[in-house]
């Protein structure tokens, strides 16, 4: 007589809710998610902006590297070629200056980009090649406690501004003044100096619940799970073997926490009745938890024209741009490259100061119209300024992030767990992917 399916229950449908889920069921789970939000996707999710146009609560880019988030794309049959625009690392400035991969194999694209990047003087390309070098006989490793800039001493100021700040920013979300550079340099590792293709830049031709969310959340259903949106958890119980999610009569076997990690605290701090060596884990855990520094991304969306008076393109559909104290925006999508309305613009404020949302609009609109006008820009009309306060968390040296295992049966999963990288897709799709397979390991 073979065993009933064990019952899981998953606390939230972000990327990494949905990769427990998935995983949970190829080990045999029968798997319930509950997700706050009437849209599944967390802080990679689709909104939709006046007139039914469907935008994104910021604006992401996935790499070659993210073997996990393309693994789970197939596995619910989204038709990765079209839905992602694959493109060899660049991080050209409007002006046409910056680093630009060619499409050859690793590491003869890092080389070549490095040896023909526009604007750097031989001394700087040198100076780099150098760095790249002792960073690979180092084997990517570093003090614990070092930051990014320490790691990047001596580098000319050139290659800080145009080259590590845009790199360090986009993947920790941190200044390198304050970013850990073990971390910064994981990422080099997987990406630049993994296999080829693994820097290559994967930017969505879809909205961000089209990419992943909402075809995972059809998968399951398929597979005859169930997805409650629109449906927050206020509190857990524990007892007798099992799990309550709370009031529903339904107990669960295995519980797996894949919301934000302030919400994971809320819900374990309500938790009664614990042995006190339980208690005593809980308490360490959200210990953790409450220590993570939390950093906003903000994305500015603006409607442009050219000079002819017809809808701006950009030279290339990702721009990195100059910022300064004034000059917020370290990056500019076209979306109307990538699917959506022509003339539709996407700035990105990573590690954004998290100030007045008309101001920090503002500013990222003046140097718009500074910065694009070498490519023809007339007009630029603000739609829509998405900030998120608390987007990712600080990528710092030394940080202690919550461990994955909360309680025996409890699992918590999420881009802020213990793990290899920083607040990523690919980071949160790992944990749940991971948390899945714990939950329902016999």
């Amino acid at each position: 007589m073979s065993e009933a399916p064990l019952q899981v229950a998953v606390v939230g449908a972000g990327w990494a809710g949905l990769a427990a889920a998935v995983a949970a069921h190829e080990g045999g789970a029968r798997v319930t998610v509950f997700e706050a939000a009437p849209h599944p996707g967390g802080r990679a999710r689709r909104i939709v902006h006046r007139d039914a146009q469907n935008l994104d609560n910021g604006q992401h880019i996935l790499i070659g590297a993210y073997a996990e988030c393309l693994r789970l794309m197939r596995h619910v049959g989204v038709p990765i070629e079209q839905a992602l625009l694959r493109r060899p690392l660049s991080l050209r400035f409007p002006g046409g200056d910056g680093l630009c991969l060619p499409d050859w194999p690793a590491p003869l694209d890092a080389l070549a980009g490095i040896l023909g990047a526009r604007g750097w003087s031989w001394r700087e390309r040198l100076a780099l090649l150098g760095a790249s070098l002792r960073w690979q006989l180092a084997g990517y490793r570093c003090p614990p406690g070092q930051t990014v800039q320490a790691l990047c001493q001596g580098l000319p100021p050139r290659l800080m501004a145009e080259l590590i700040e845009p790199l360090c920013v986009s993947a920790l979300n941190t200044l390198s003044a304050s970013a850990s550079a073990e971390v910064f340099l994981r990422v080099l590792r997987d990406s630049l100096a993994g296999p080829s293709g693994g820097s290559n830049l994967l930017i969505p031709q879809v909205d961000l619940g089209a990419l992943w969310p909402e075809a995972a959340v059809r998968w399951l259903q398929r597979q005859g799970h169930t997805v409650h949106l629109a449906q927050p958890v206020q509190a857990l119980q524990h007892g007798h073997g099992g799990w309550q999610v709370d009031t529903s009569t339904q107990r669960f076997d295995r519980l797996i926490l894949a919301c934000p990690a302030w919400e994971a605290q809320r819900l374990l701090g309500r938790l009664e009745g614990l042995p006190p060596d339980q208690q005593q884990a809980v308490d360490t855990w959200c210990r953790l938890a409450a220590g993570l520094q939390h950093a906003a991304i903000a994305t500015v969306y603006a409607q442009a024209e050219s000079r002819s008076a017809t809808p701006l393109r950009l030279p290339e559909p990702m721009l990195a741009l100059r910022s300064g104290p004034q000059a917020p925006a370290q990056f500019v999508f076209d979306r109307g490259q990538l699917g959506g309305p022509k003339g539709l613009l996407a700035f990105v404020v990573s590690a954004s100061p998290a100030a007045d949302r008309h101001a920090l609009q503002a500013e990222v609109l003046a140097q718009g119209m500074q910065a694009l006008a070498a490519c023809g820009l007339s007009t630029l009309q603000p739609l829509l300024t998405v900030l998120e306060k608390r987007a990712t968390f600080v990528c710092s040296p030394g940080l202690r992030r919550p461990p994955t295992e909360v309680l025996p049966g409890l699992q918590a999963c999420g881009d802020h767990v213990q793990g290899p990288y920083p607040a990523t897709l690919e980071g949160a799709a790992l944990s749940g992917s991971a948390a899945g397979r714990r939950v329902t390991a016999r």
